[in-house]
């Protein structure tokens, strides 16, 4: 009784929203709050599901250029935190839902991640680090998908960018194809994406989320990605296992450091990840020295005149 109580509370909420709601047009935040309790829907969400994506759809902004309409039955809605992309690395959300009542699906497929920049005064073309193809990042958020790209430079008269993708829902197929989109550049002193070459193939470091980042000890996530031959295909994680020390500078406070920082390394999912100790607000740079699997220094690490890398990223926090 009382779980069929809580499941009748969760319906009239959703249902109490969604009169705010307004997805046809792709020009505003999409937000679908369906009441699957109700019609009894068995290809989508319960409303408890429900309830939880309408709240982490609170968190994004929509793409419209990047949302569209499968087979005149369902909308796919793609979202990051801020509507928008920058260089480096950008997470892209999607969401799938029917039209006839909007209630969210579970089971769609995104893939084929396929950014792609146009060189104009080089009369040429070139891809960037990508994610793969989008998942399920929590079990609360099992109707939201996730992938992300890095891409390599920002928007500009000399270069311009399309990202497409495939998404399949519910058996039926459809495509985003080379829609333009704009990049912009990120503040004055931000590096975030970092390139290092072994031997003839060039790596990208992509560092995660720095913008989340607070004063103490955080995670810090990285990916490590190989440029792709012919380099029009999107560059897919490497093979190769890395090993990326860190040592956090203030260049504008006596290039002081922080103790406790432990290096990244390789996850289950592909990732990187290790901890860095942010002692004050401020400009922090990064010097990195990447590691092969037998220890030998293959990037960084190759003490400047100033003492430090010569590879390296930089935030603010």
């Amino acid at each position: 009784m009382k779980k069929v109580m809580r499941l009748f509370f969760a319906a009239a909420v959703l249902v109490g929203l969604a009169s705010c709601n307004s997805n046809d047009d792709f020009g505003t935040q999409a937000i679908e709050i369906p009441c699957v309790t109700i019609d009894g829907d068995i290809d989508c969400c319960s409303a408890e599901e429900a309830l939880q994506v309408y709240r982490f759809l609170q968190t994004v902004k929509i793409i419209p250029e990047l949302s569209t309409v499968v087979d005149g039955q369902y909308n796919v809605f793609a979202y990051s935190k801020t509507g928008s992309f920058h260089t480096g690395y950008n997470e892209i959300f999607f969401v799938a839902t029917k039209k006839k009542n909007g209630n969210y699906i579970k089971n769609f497929d995104i893939d084929g991640l396929s950014p792609l920049m146009l060189m104009v005064k080089m009369n040429m073309k070139h891809s960037t680090p990508v994610g793969g193809n989008a998942e399920s990042f929590d079990k609360d958020y099992l109707a939201v998908k996730r992938t992300w790209v890095s891409f390599l430079m920002n928007s500009s008269e000399s270069g311009s960018w399309t990202l497409g993708y495939n998404v399949s829902v519910l058996g039926s197929k459809g495509a985003v194809e080379d829609v333009a989109v704009n990049i912009d550049a990120l503040p004055d002193g931000q590096q975030w994406l970092k390139s290092f070459k072994v031997g003839d193939q060039t790596y990208f470091l992509s560092l995660v989320s720095p913008t989340d980042w607070k004063t103490g000890t955080n995670k810090i996530t990285a990916y490590v990605s190989q440029k792709s031959n012919p380099i029009t295909t999107p560059y897919a994680l490497a093979e190769e296992q890395f090993t990326i020390e860190i040592d956090p500078r203030m260049p504008d406070m006596g290039n002081h450091t922080s103790p406790d920082n432990t290096p990244l390394t390789r996850q289950v999912d592909g990732s990187y990840q290790g901890n860095i100790n942010l002692t004050m607000t401020g400009l922090w740079r990064i010097h990195l020295t990447v590691r092969d699997a037998q220890g030998n220094i293959v990037a960084g690490g190759d003490d400047q005149k100033d003492g430090f890398s010569s590879l390296y990223w930089d935030v603010t926090i």
